[in-house]
């Protein structure tokens, strides 16, 4: 059985952690696995959305304990090389110029909520369960630290990195990573909603946006000012921009939403 499913329906490549048994706690095959399926659905141009899901009960529990317990008996070369696989992954789904949505139900612990925090949209249901578990095993967040922080600010990531404990689906909201918390009967109807709003807008202008955000995050001075105006000049010329504006003249859907 694949540990990891890949489906596409139209332009959404549904990528599905398949480990139910253990909560689809993640090893170094399936970390080799979703990042290959993340590169191949970024380059594929017939993929504009990539959503993240778990199979069974949970979204993802993290590192495999029994992964975790190989690791300890590596030489330092070879647990470098392990834990460099694991931050590809984060550093994939992050810098992807296709939109990430994390489909988040059951637990989303340690690693797997890094994956929530690169991702580009999260939505998950009242009765999801998040923590940031490293340092009850004596690990700590490495790889995933700089998404959380992004994702929650420095204070919040001090209290919840520093305690692993457990905090709910409300909290993760108000954190900053979910975006919306939703009734599970709906959660895939309210997915099928953001994939039509990314779906009405073009597929080069939201590359070019991921892009420029990734530049703008970053201490406010002249040189950001400067490049922001830069890429507005350069995206009026493309020609995605001119099929936008004679689309909203002409009252009627551009090519990309008809597609």
């Amino acid at each position: 059985m694949s540990n990891l499913l890949i489906e596409q329906t139209g332009a959404v490549a549904r990528l599905t952690l398949n480990r139910p048994e253990i909560h689809n706690a993640f090893d170094e095959h399936l970390i080799a696995a979703l990042t290959e399926a993340v590169a191949a659905t970024s380059a594929d141009a017939s993929v504009r959305i990539i959503l993240l899901a778990g199979a069974g009960k949970s979204f993802s529990a993290g590192g495999d304990l029994s992964w975790m317990r190989r690791m300890a008996t590596y030489s330092p070369a070879e647990n470098l090389a392990d834990a460099q696989g694991l931050a590809r992954l984060m550093q994939t789904i992050d810098t992807s110029l296709k939109p990430v949505i994390a489909r988040v139900h059951g637990s989303a612990y340690a690693g797997g909520l890094g994956l929530v925090a690169c991702a580009d949209i999260a939505i998950g249901v009242p009765e999801a369960q998040f923590a940031i578990t490293e340092v009850k095993l004596g690990l700590i967040p490495a790889v995933i630290s700089p998404y959380l922080v992004r994702a929650m600010g420095v204070r919040e990531a001090r209290r919840w990195c520093l305690t692993a404990q457990r905090f709910s689906a409300v909290e993760a909201l108000r954190l900053g990573l979910l975006h919306a918390v939703v009734p599970a009967d709906t959660l895939d109807a309210v997915i099928e909603a953001e994939i039509a709003a990314l779906l009405a807008a073009a597929p080069e202008a939201v590359a070019e946006t991921k892009r420029l955000l990734k530049a703008v995050d970053r201490p406010l001075d002249e040189s950001v000012i400067a490049e922001t105006a830069e890429c507005i000049a350069l995206r009026r010329a493309a020609p995605e921009a001119r099929e936008g504006l004679a689309a909203f003249f002409d009252k009627r859907a551009p090519t990309w939403a008809r597609e």
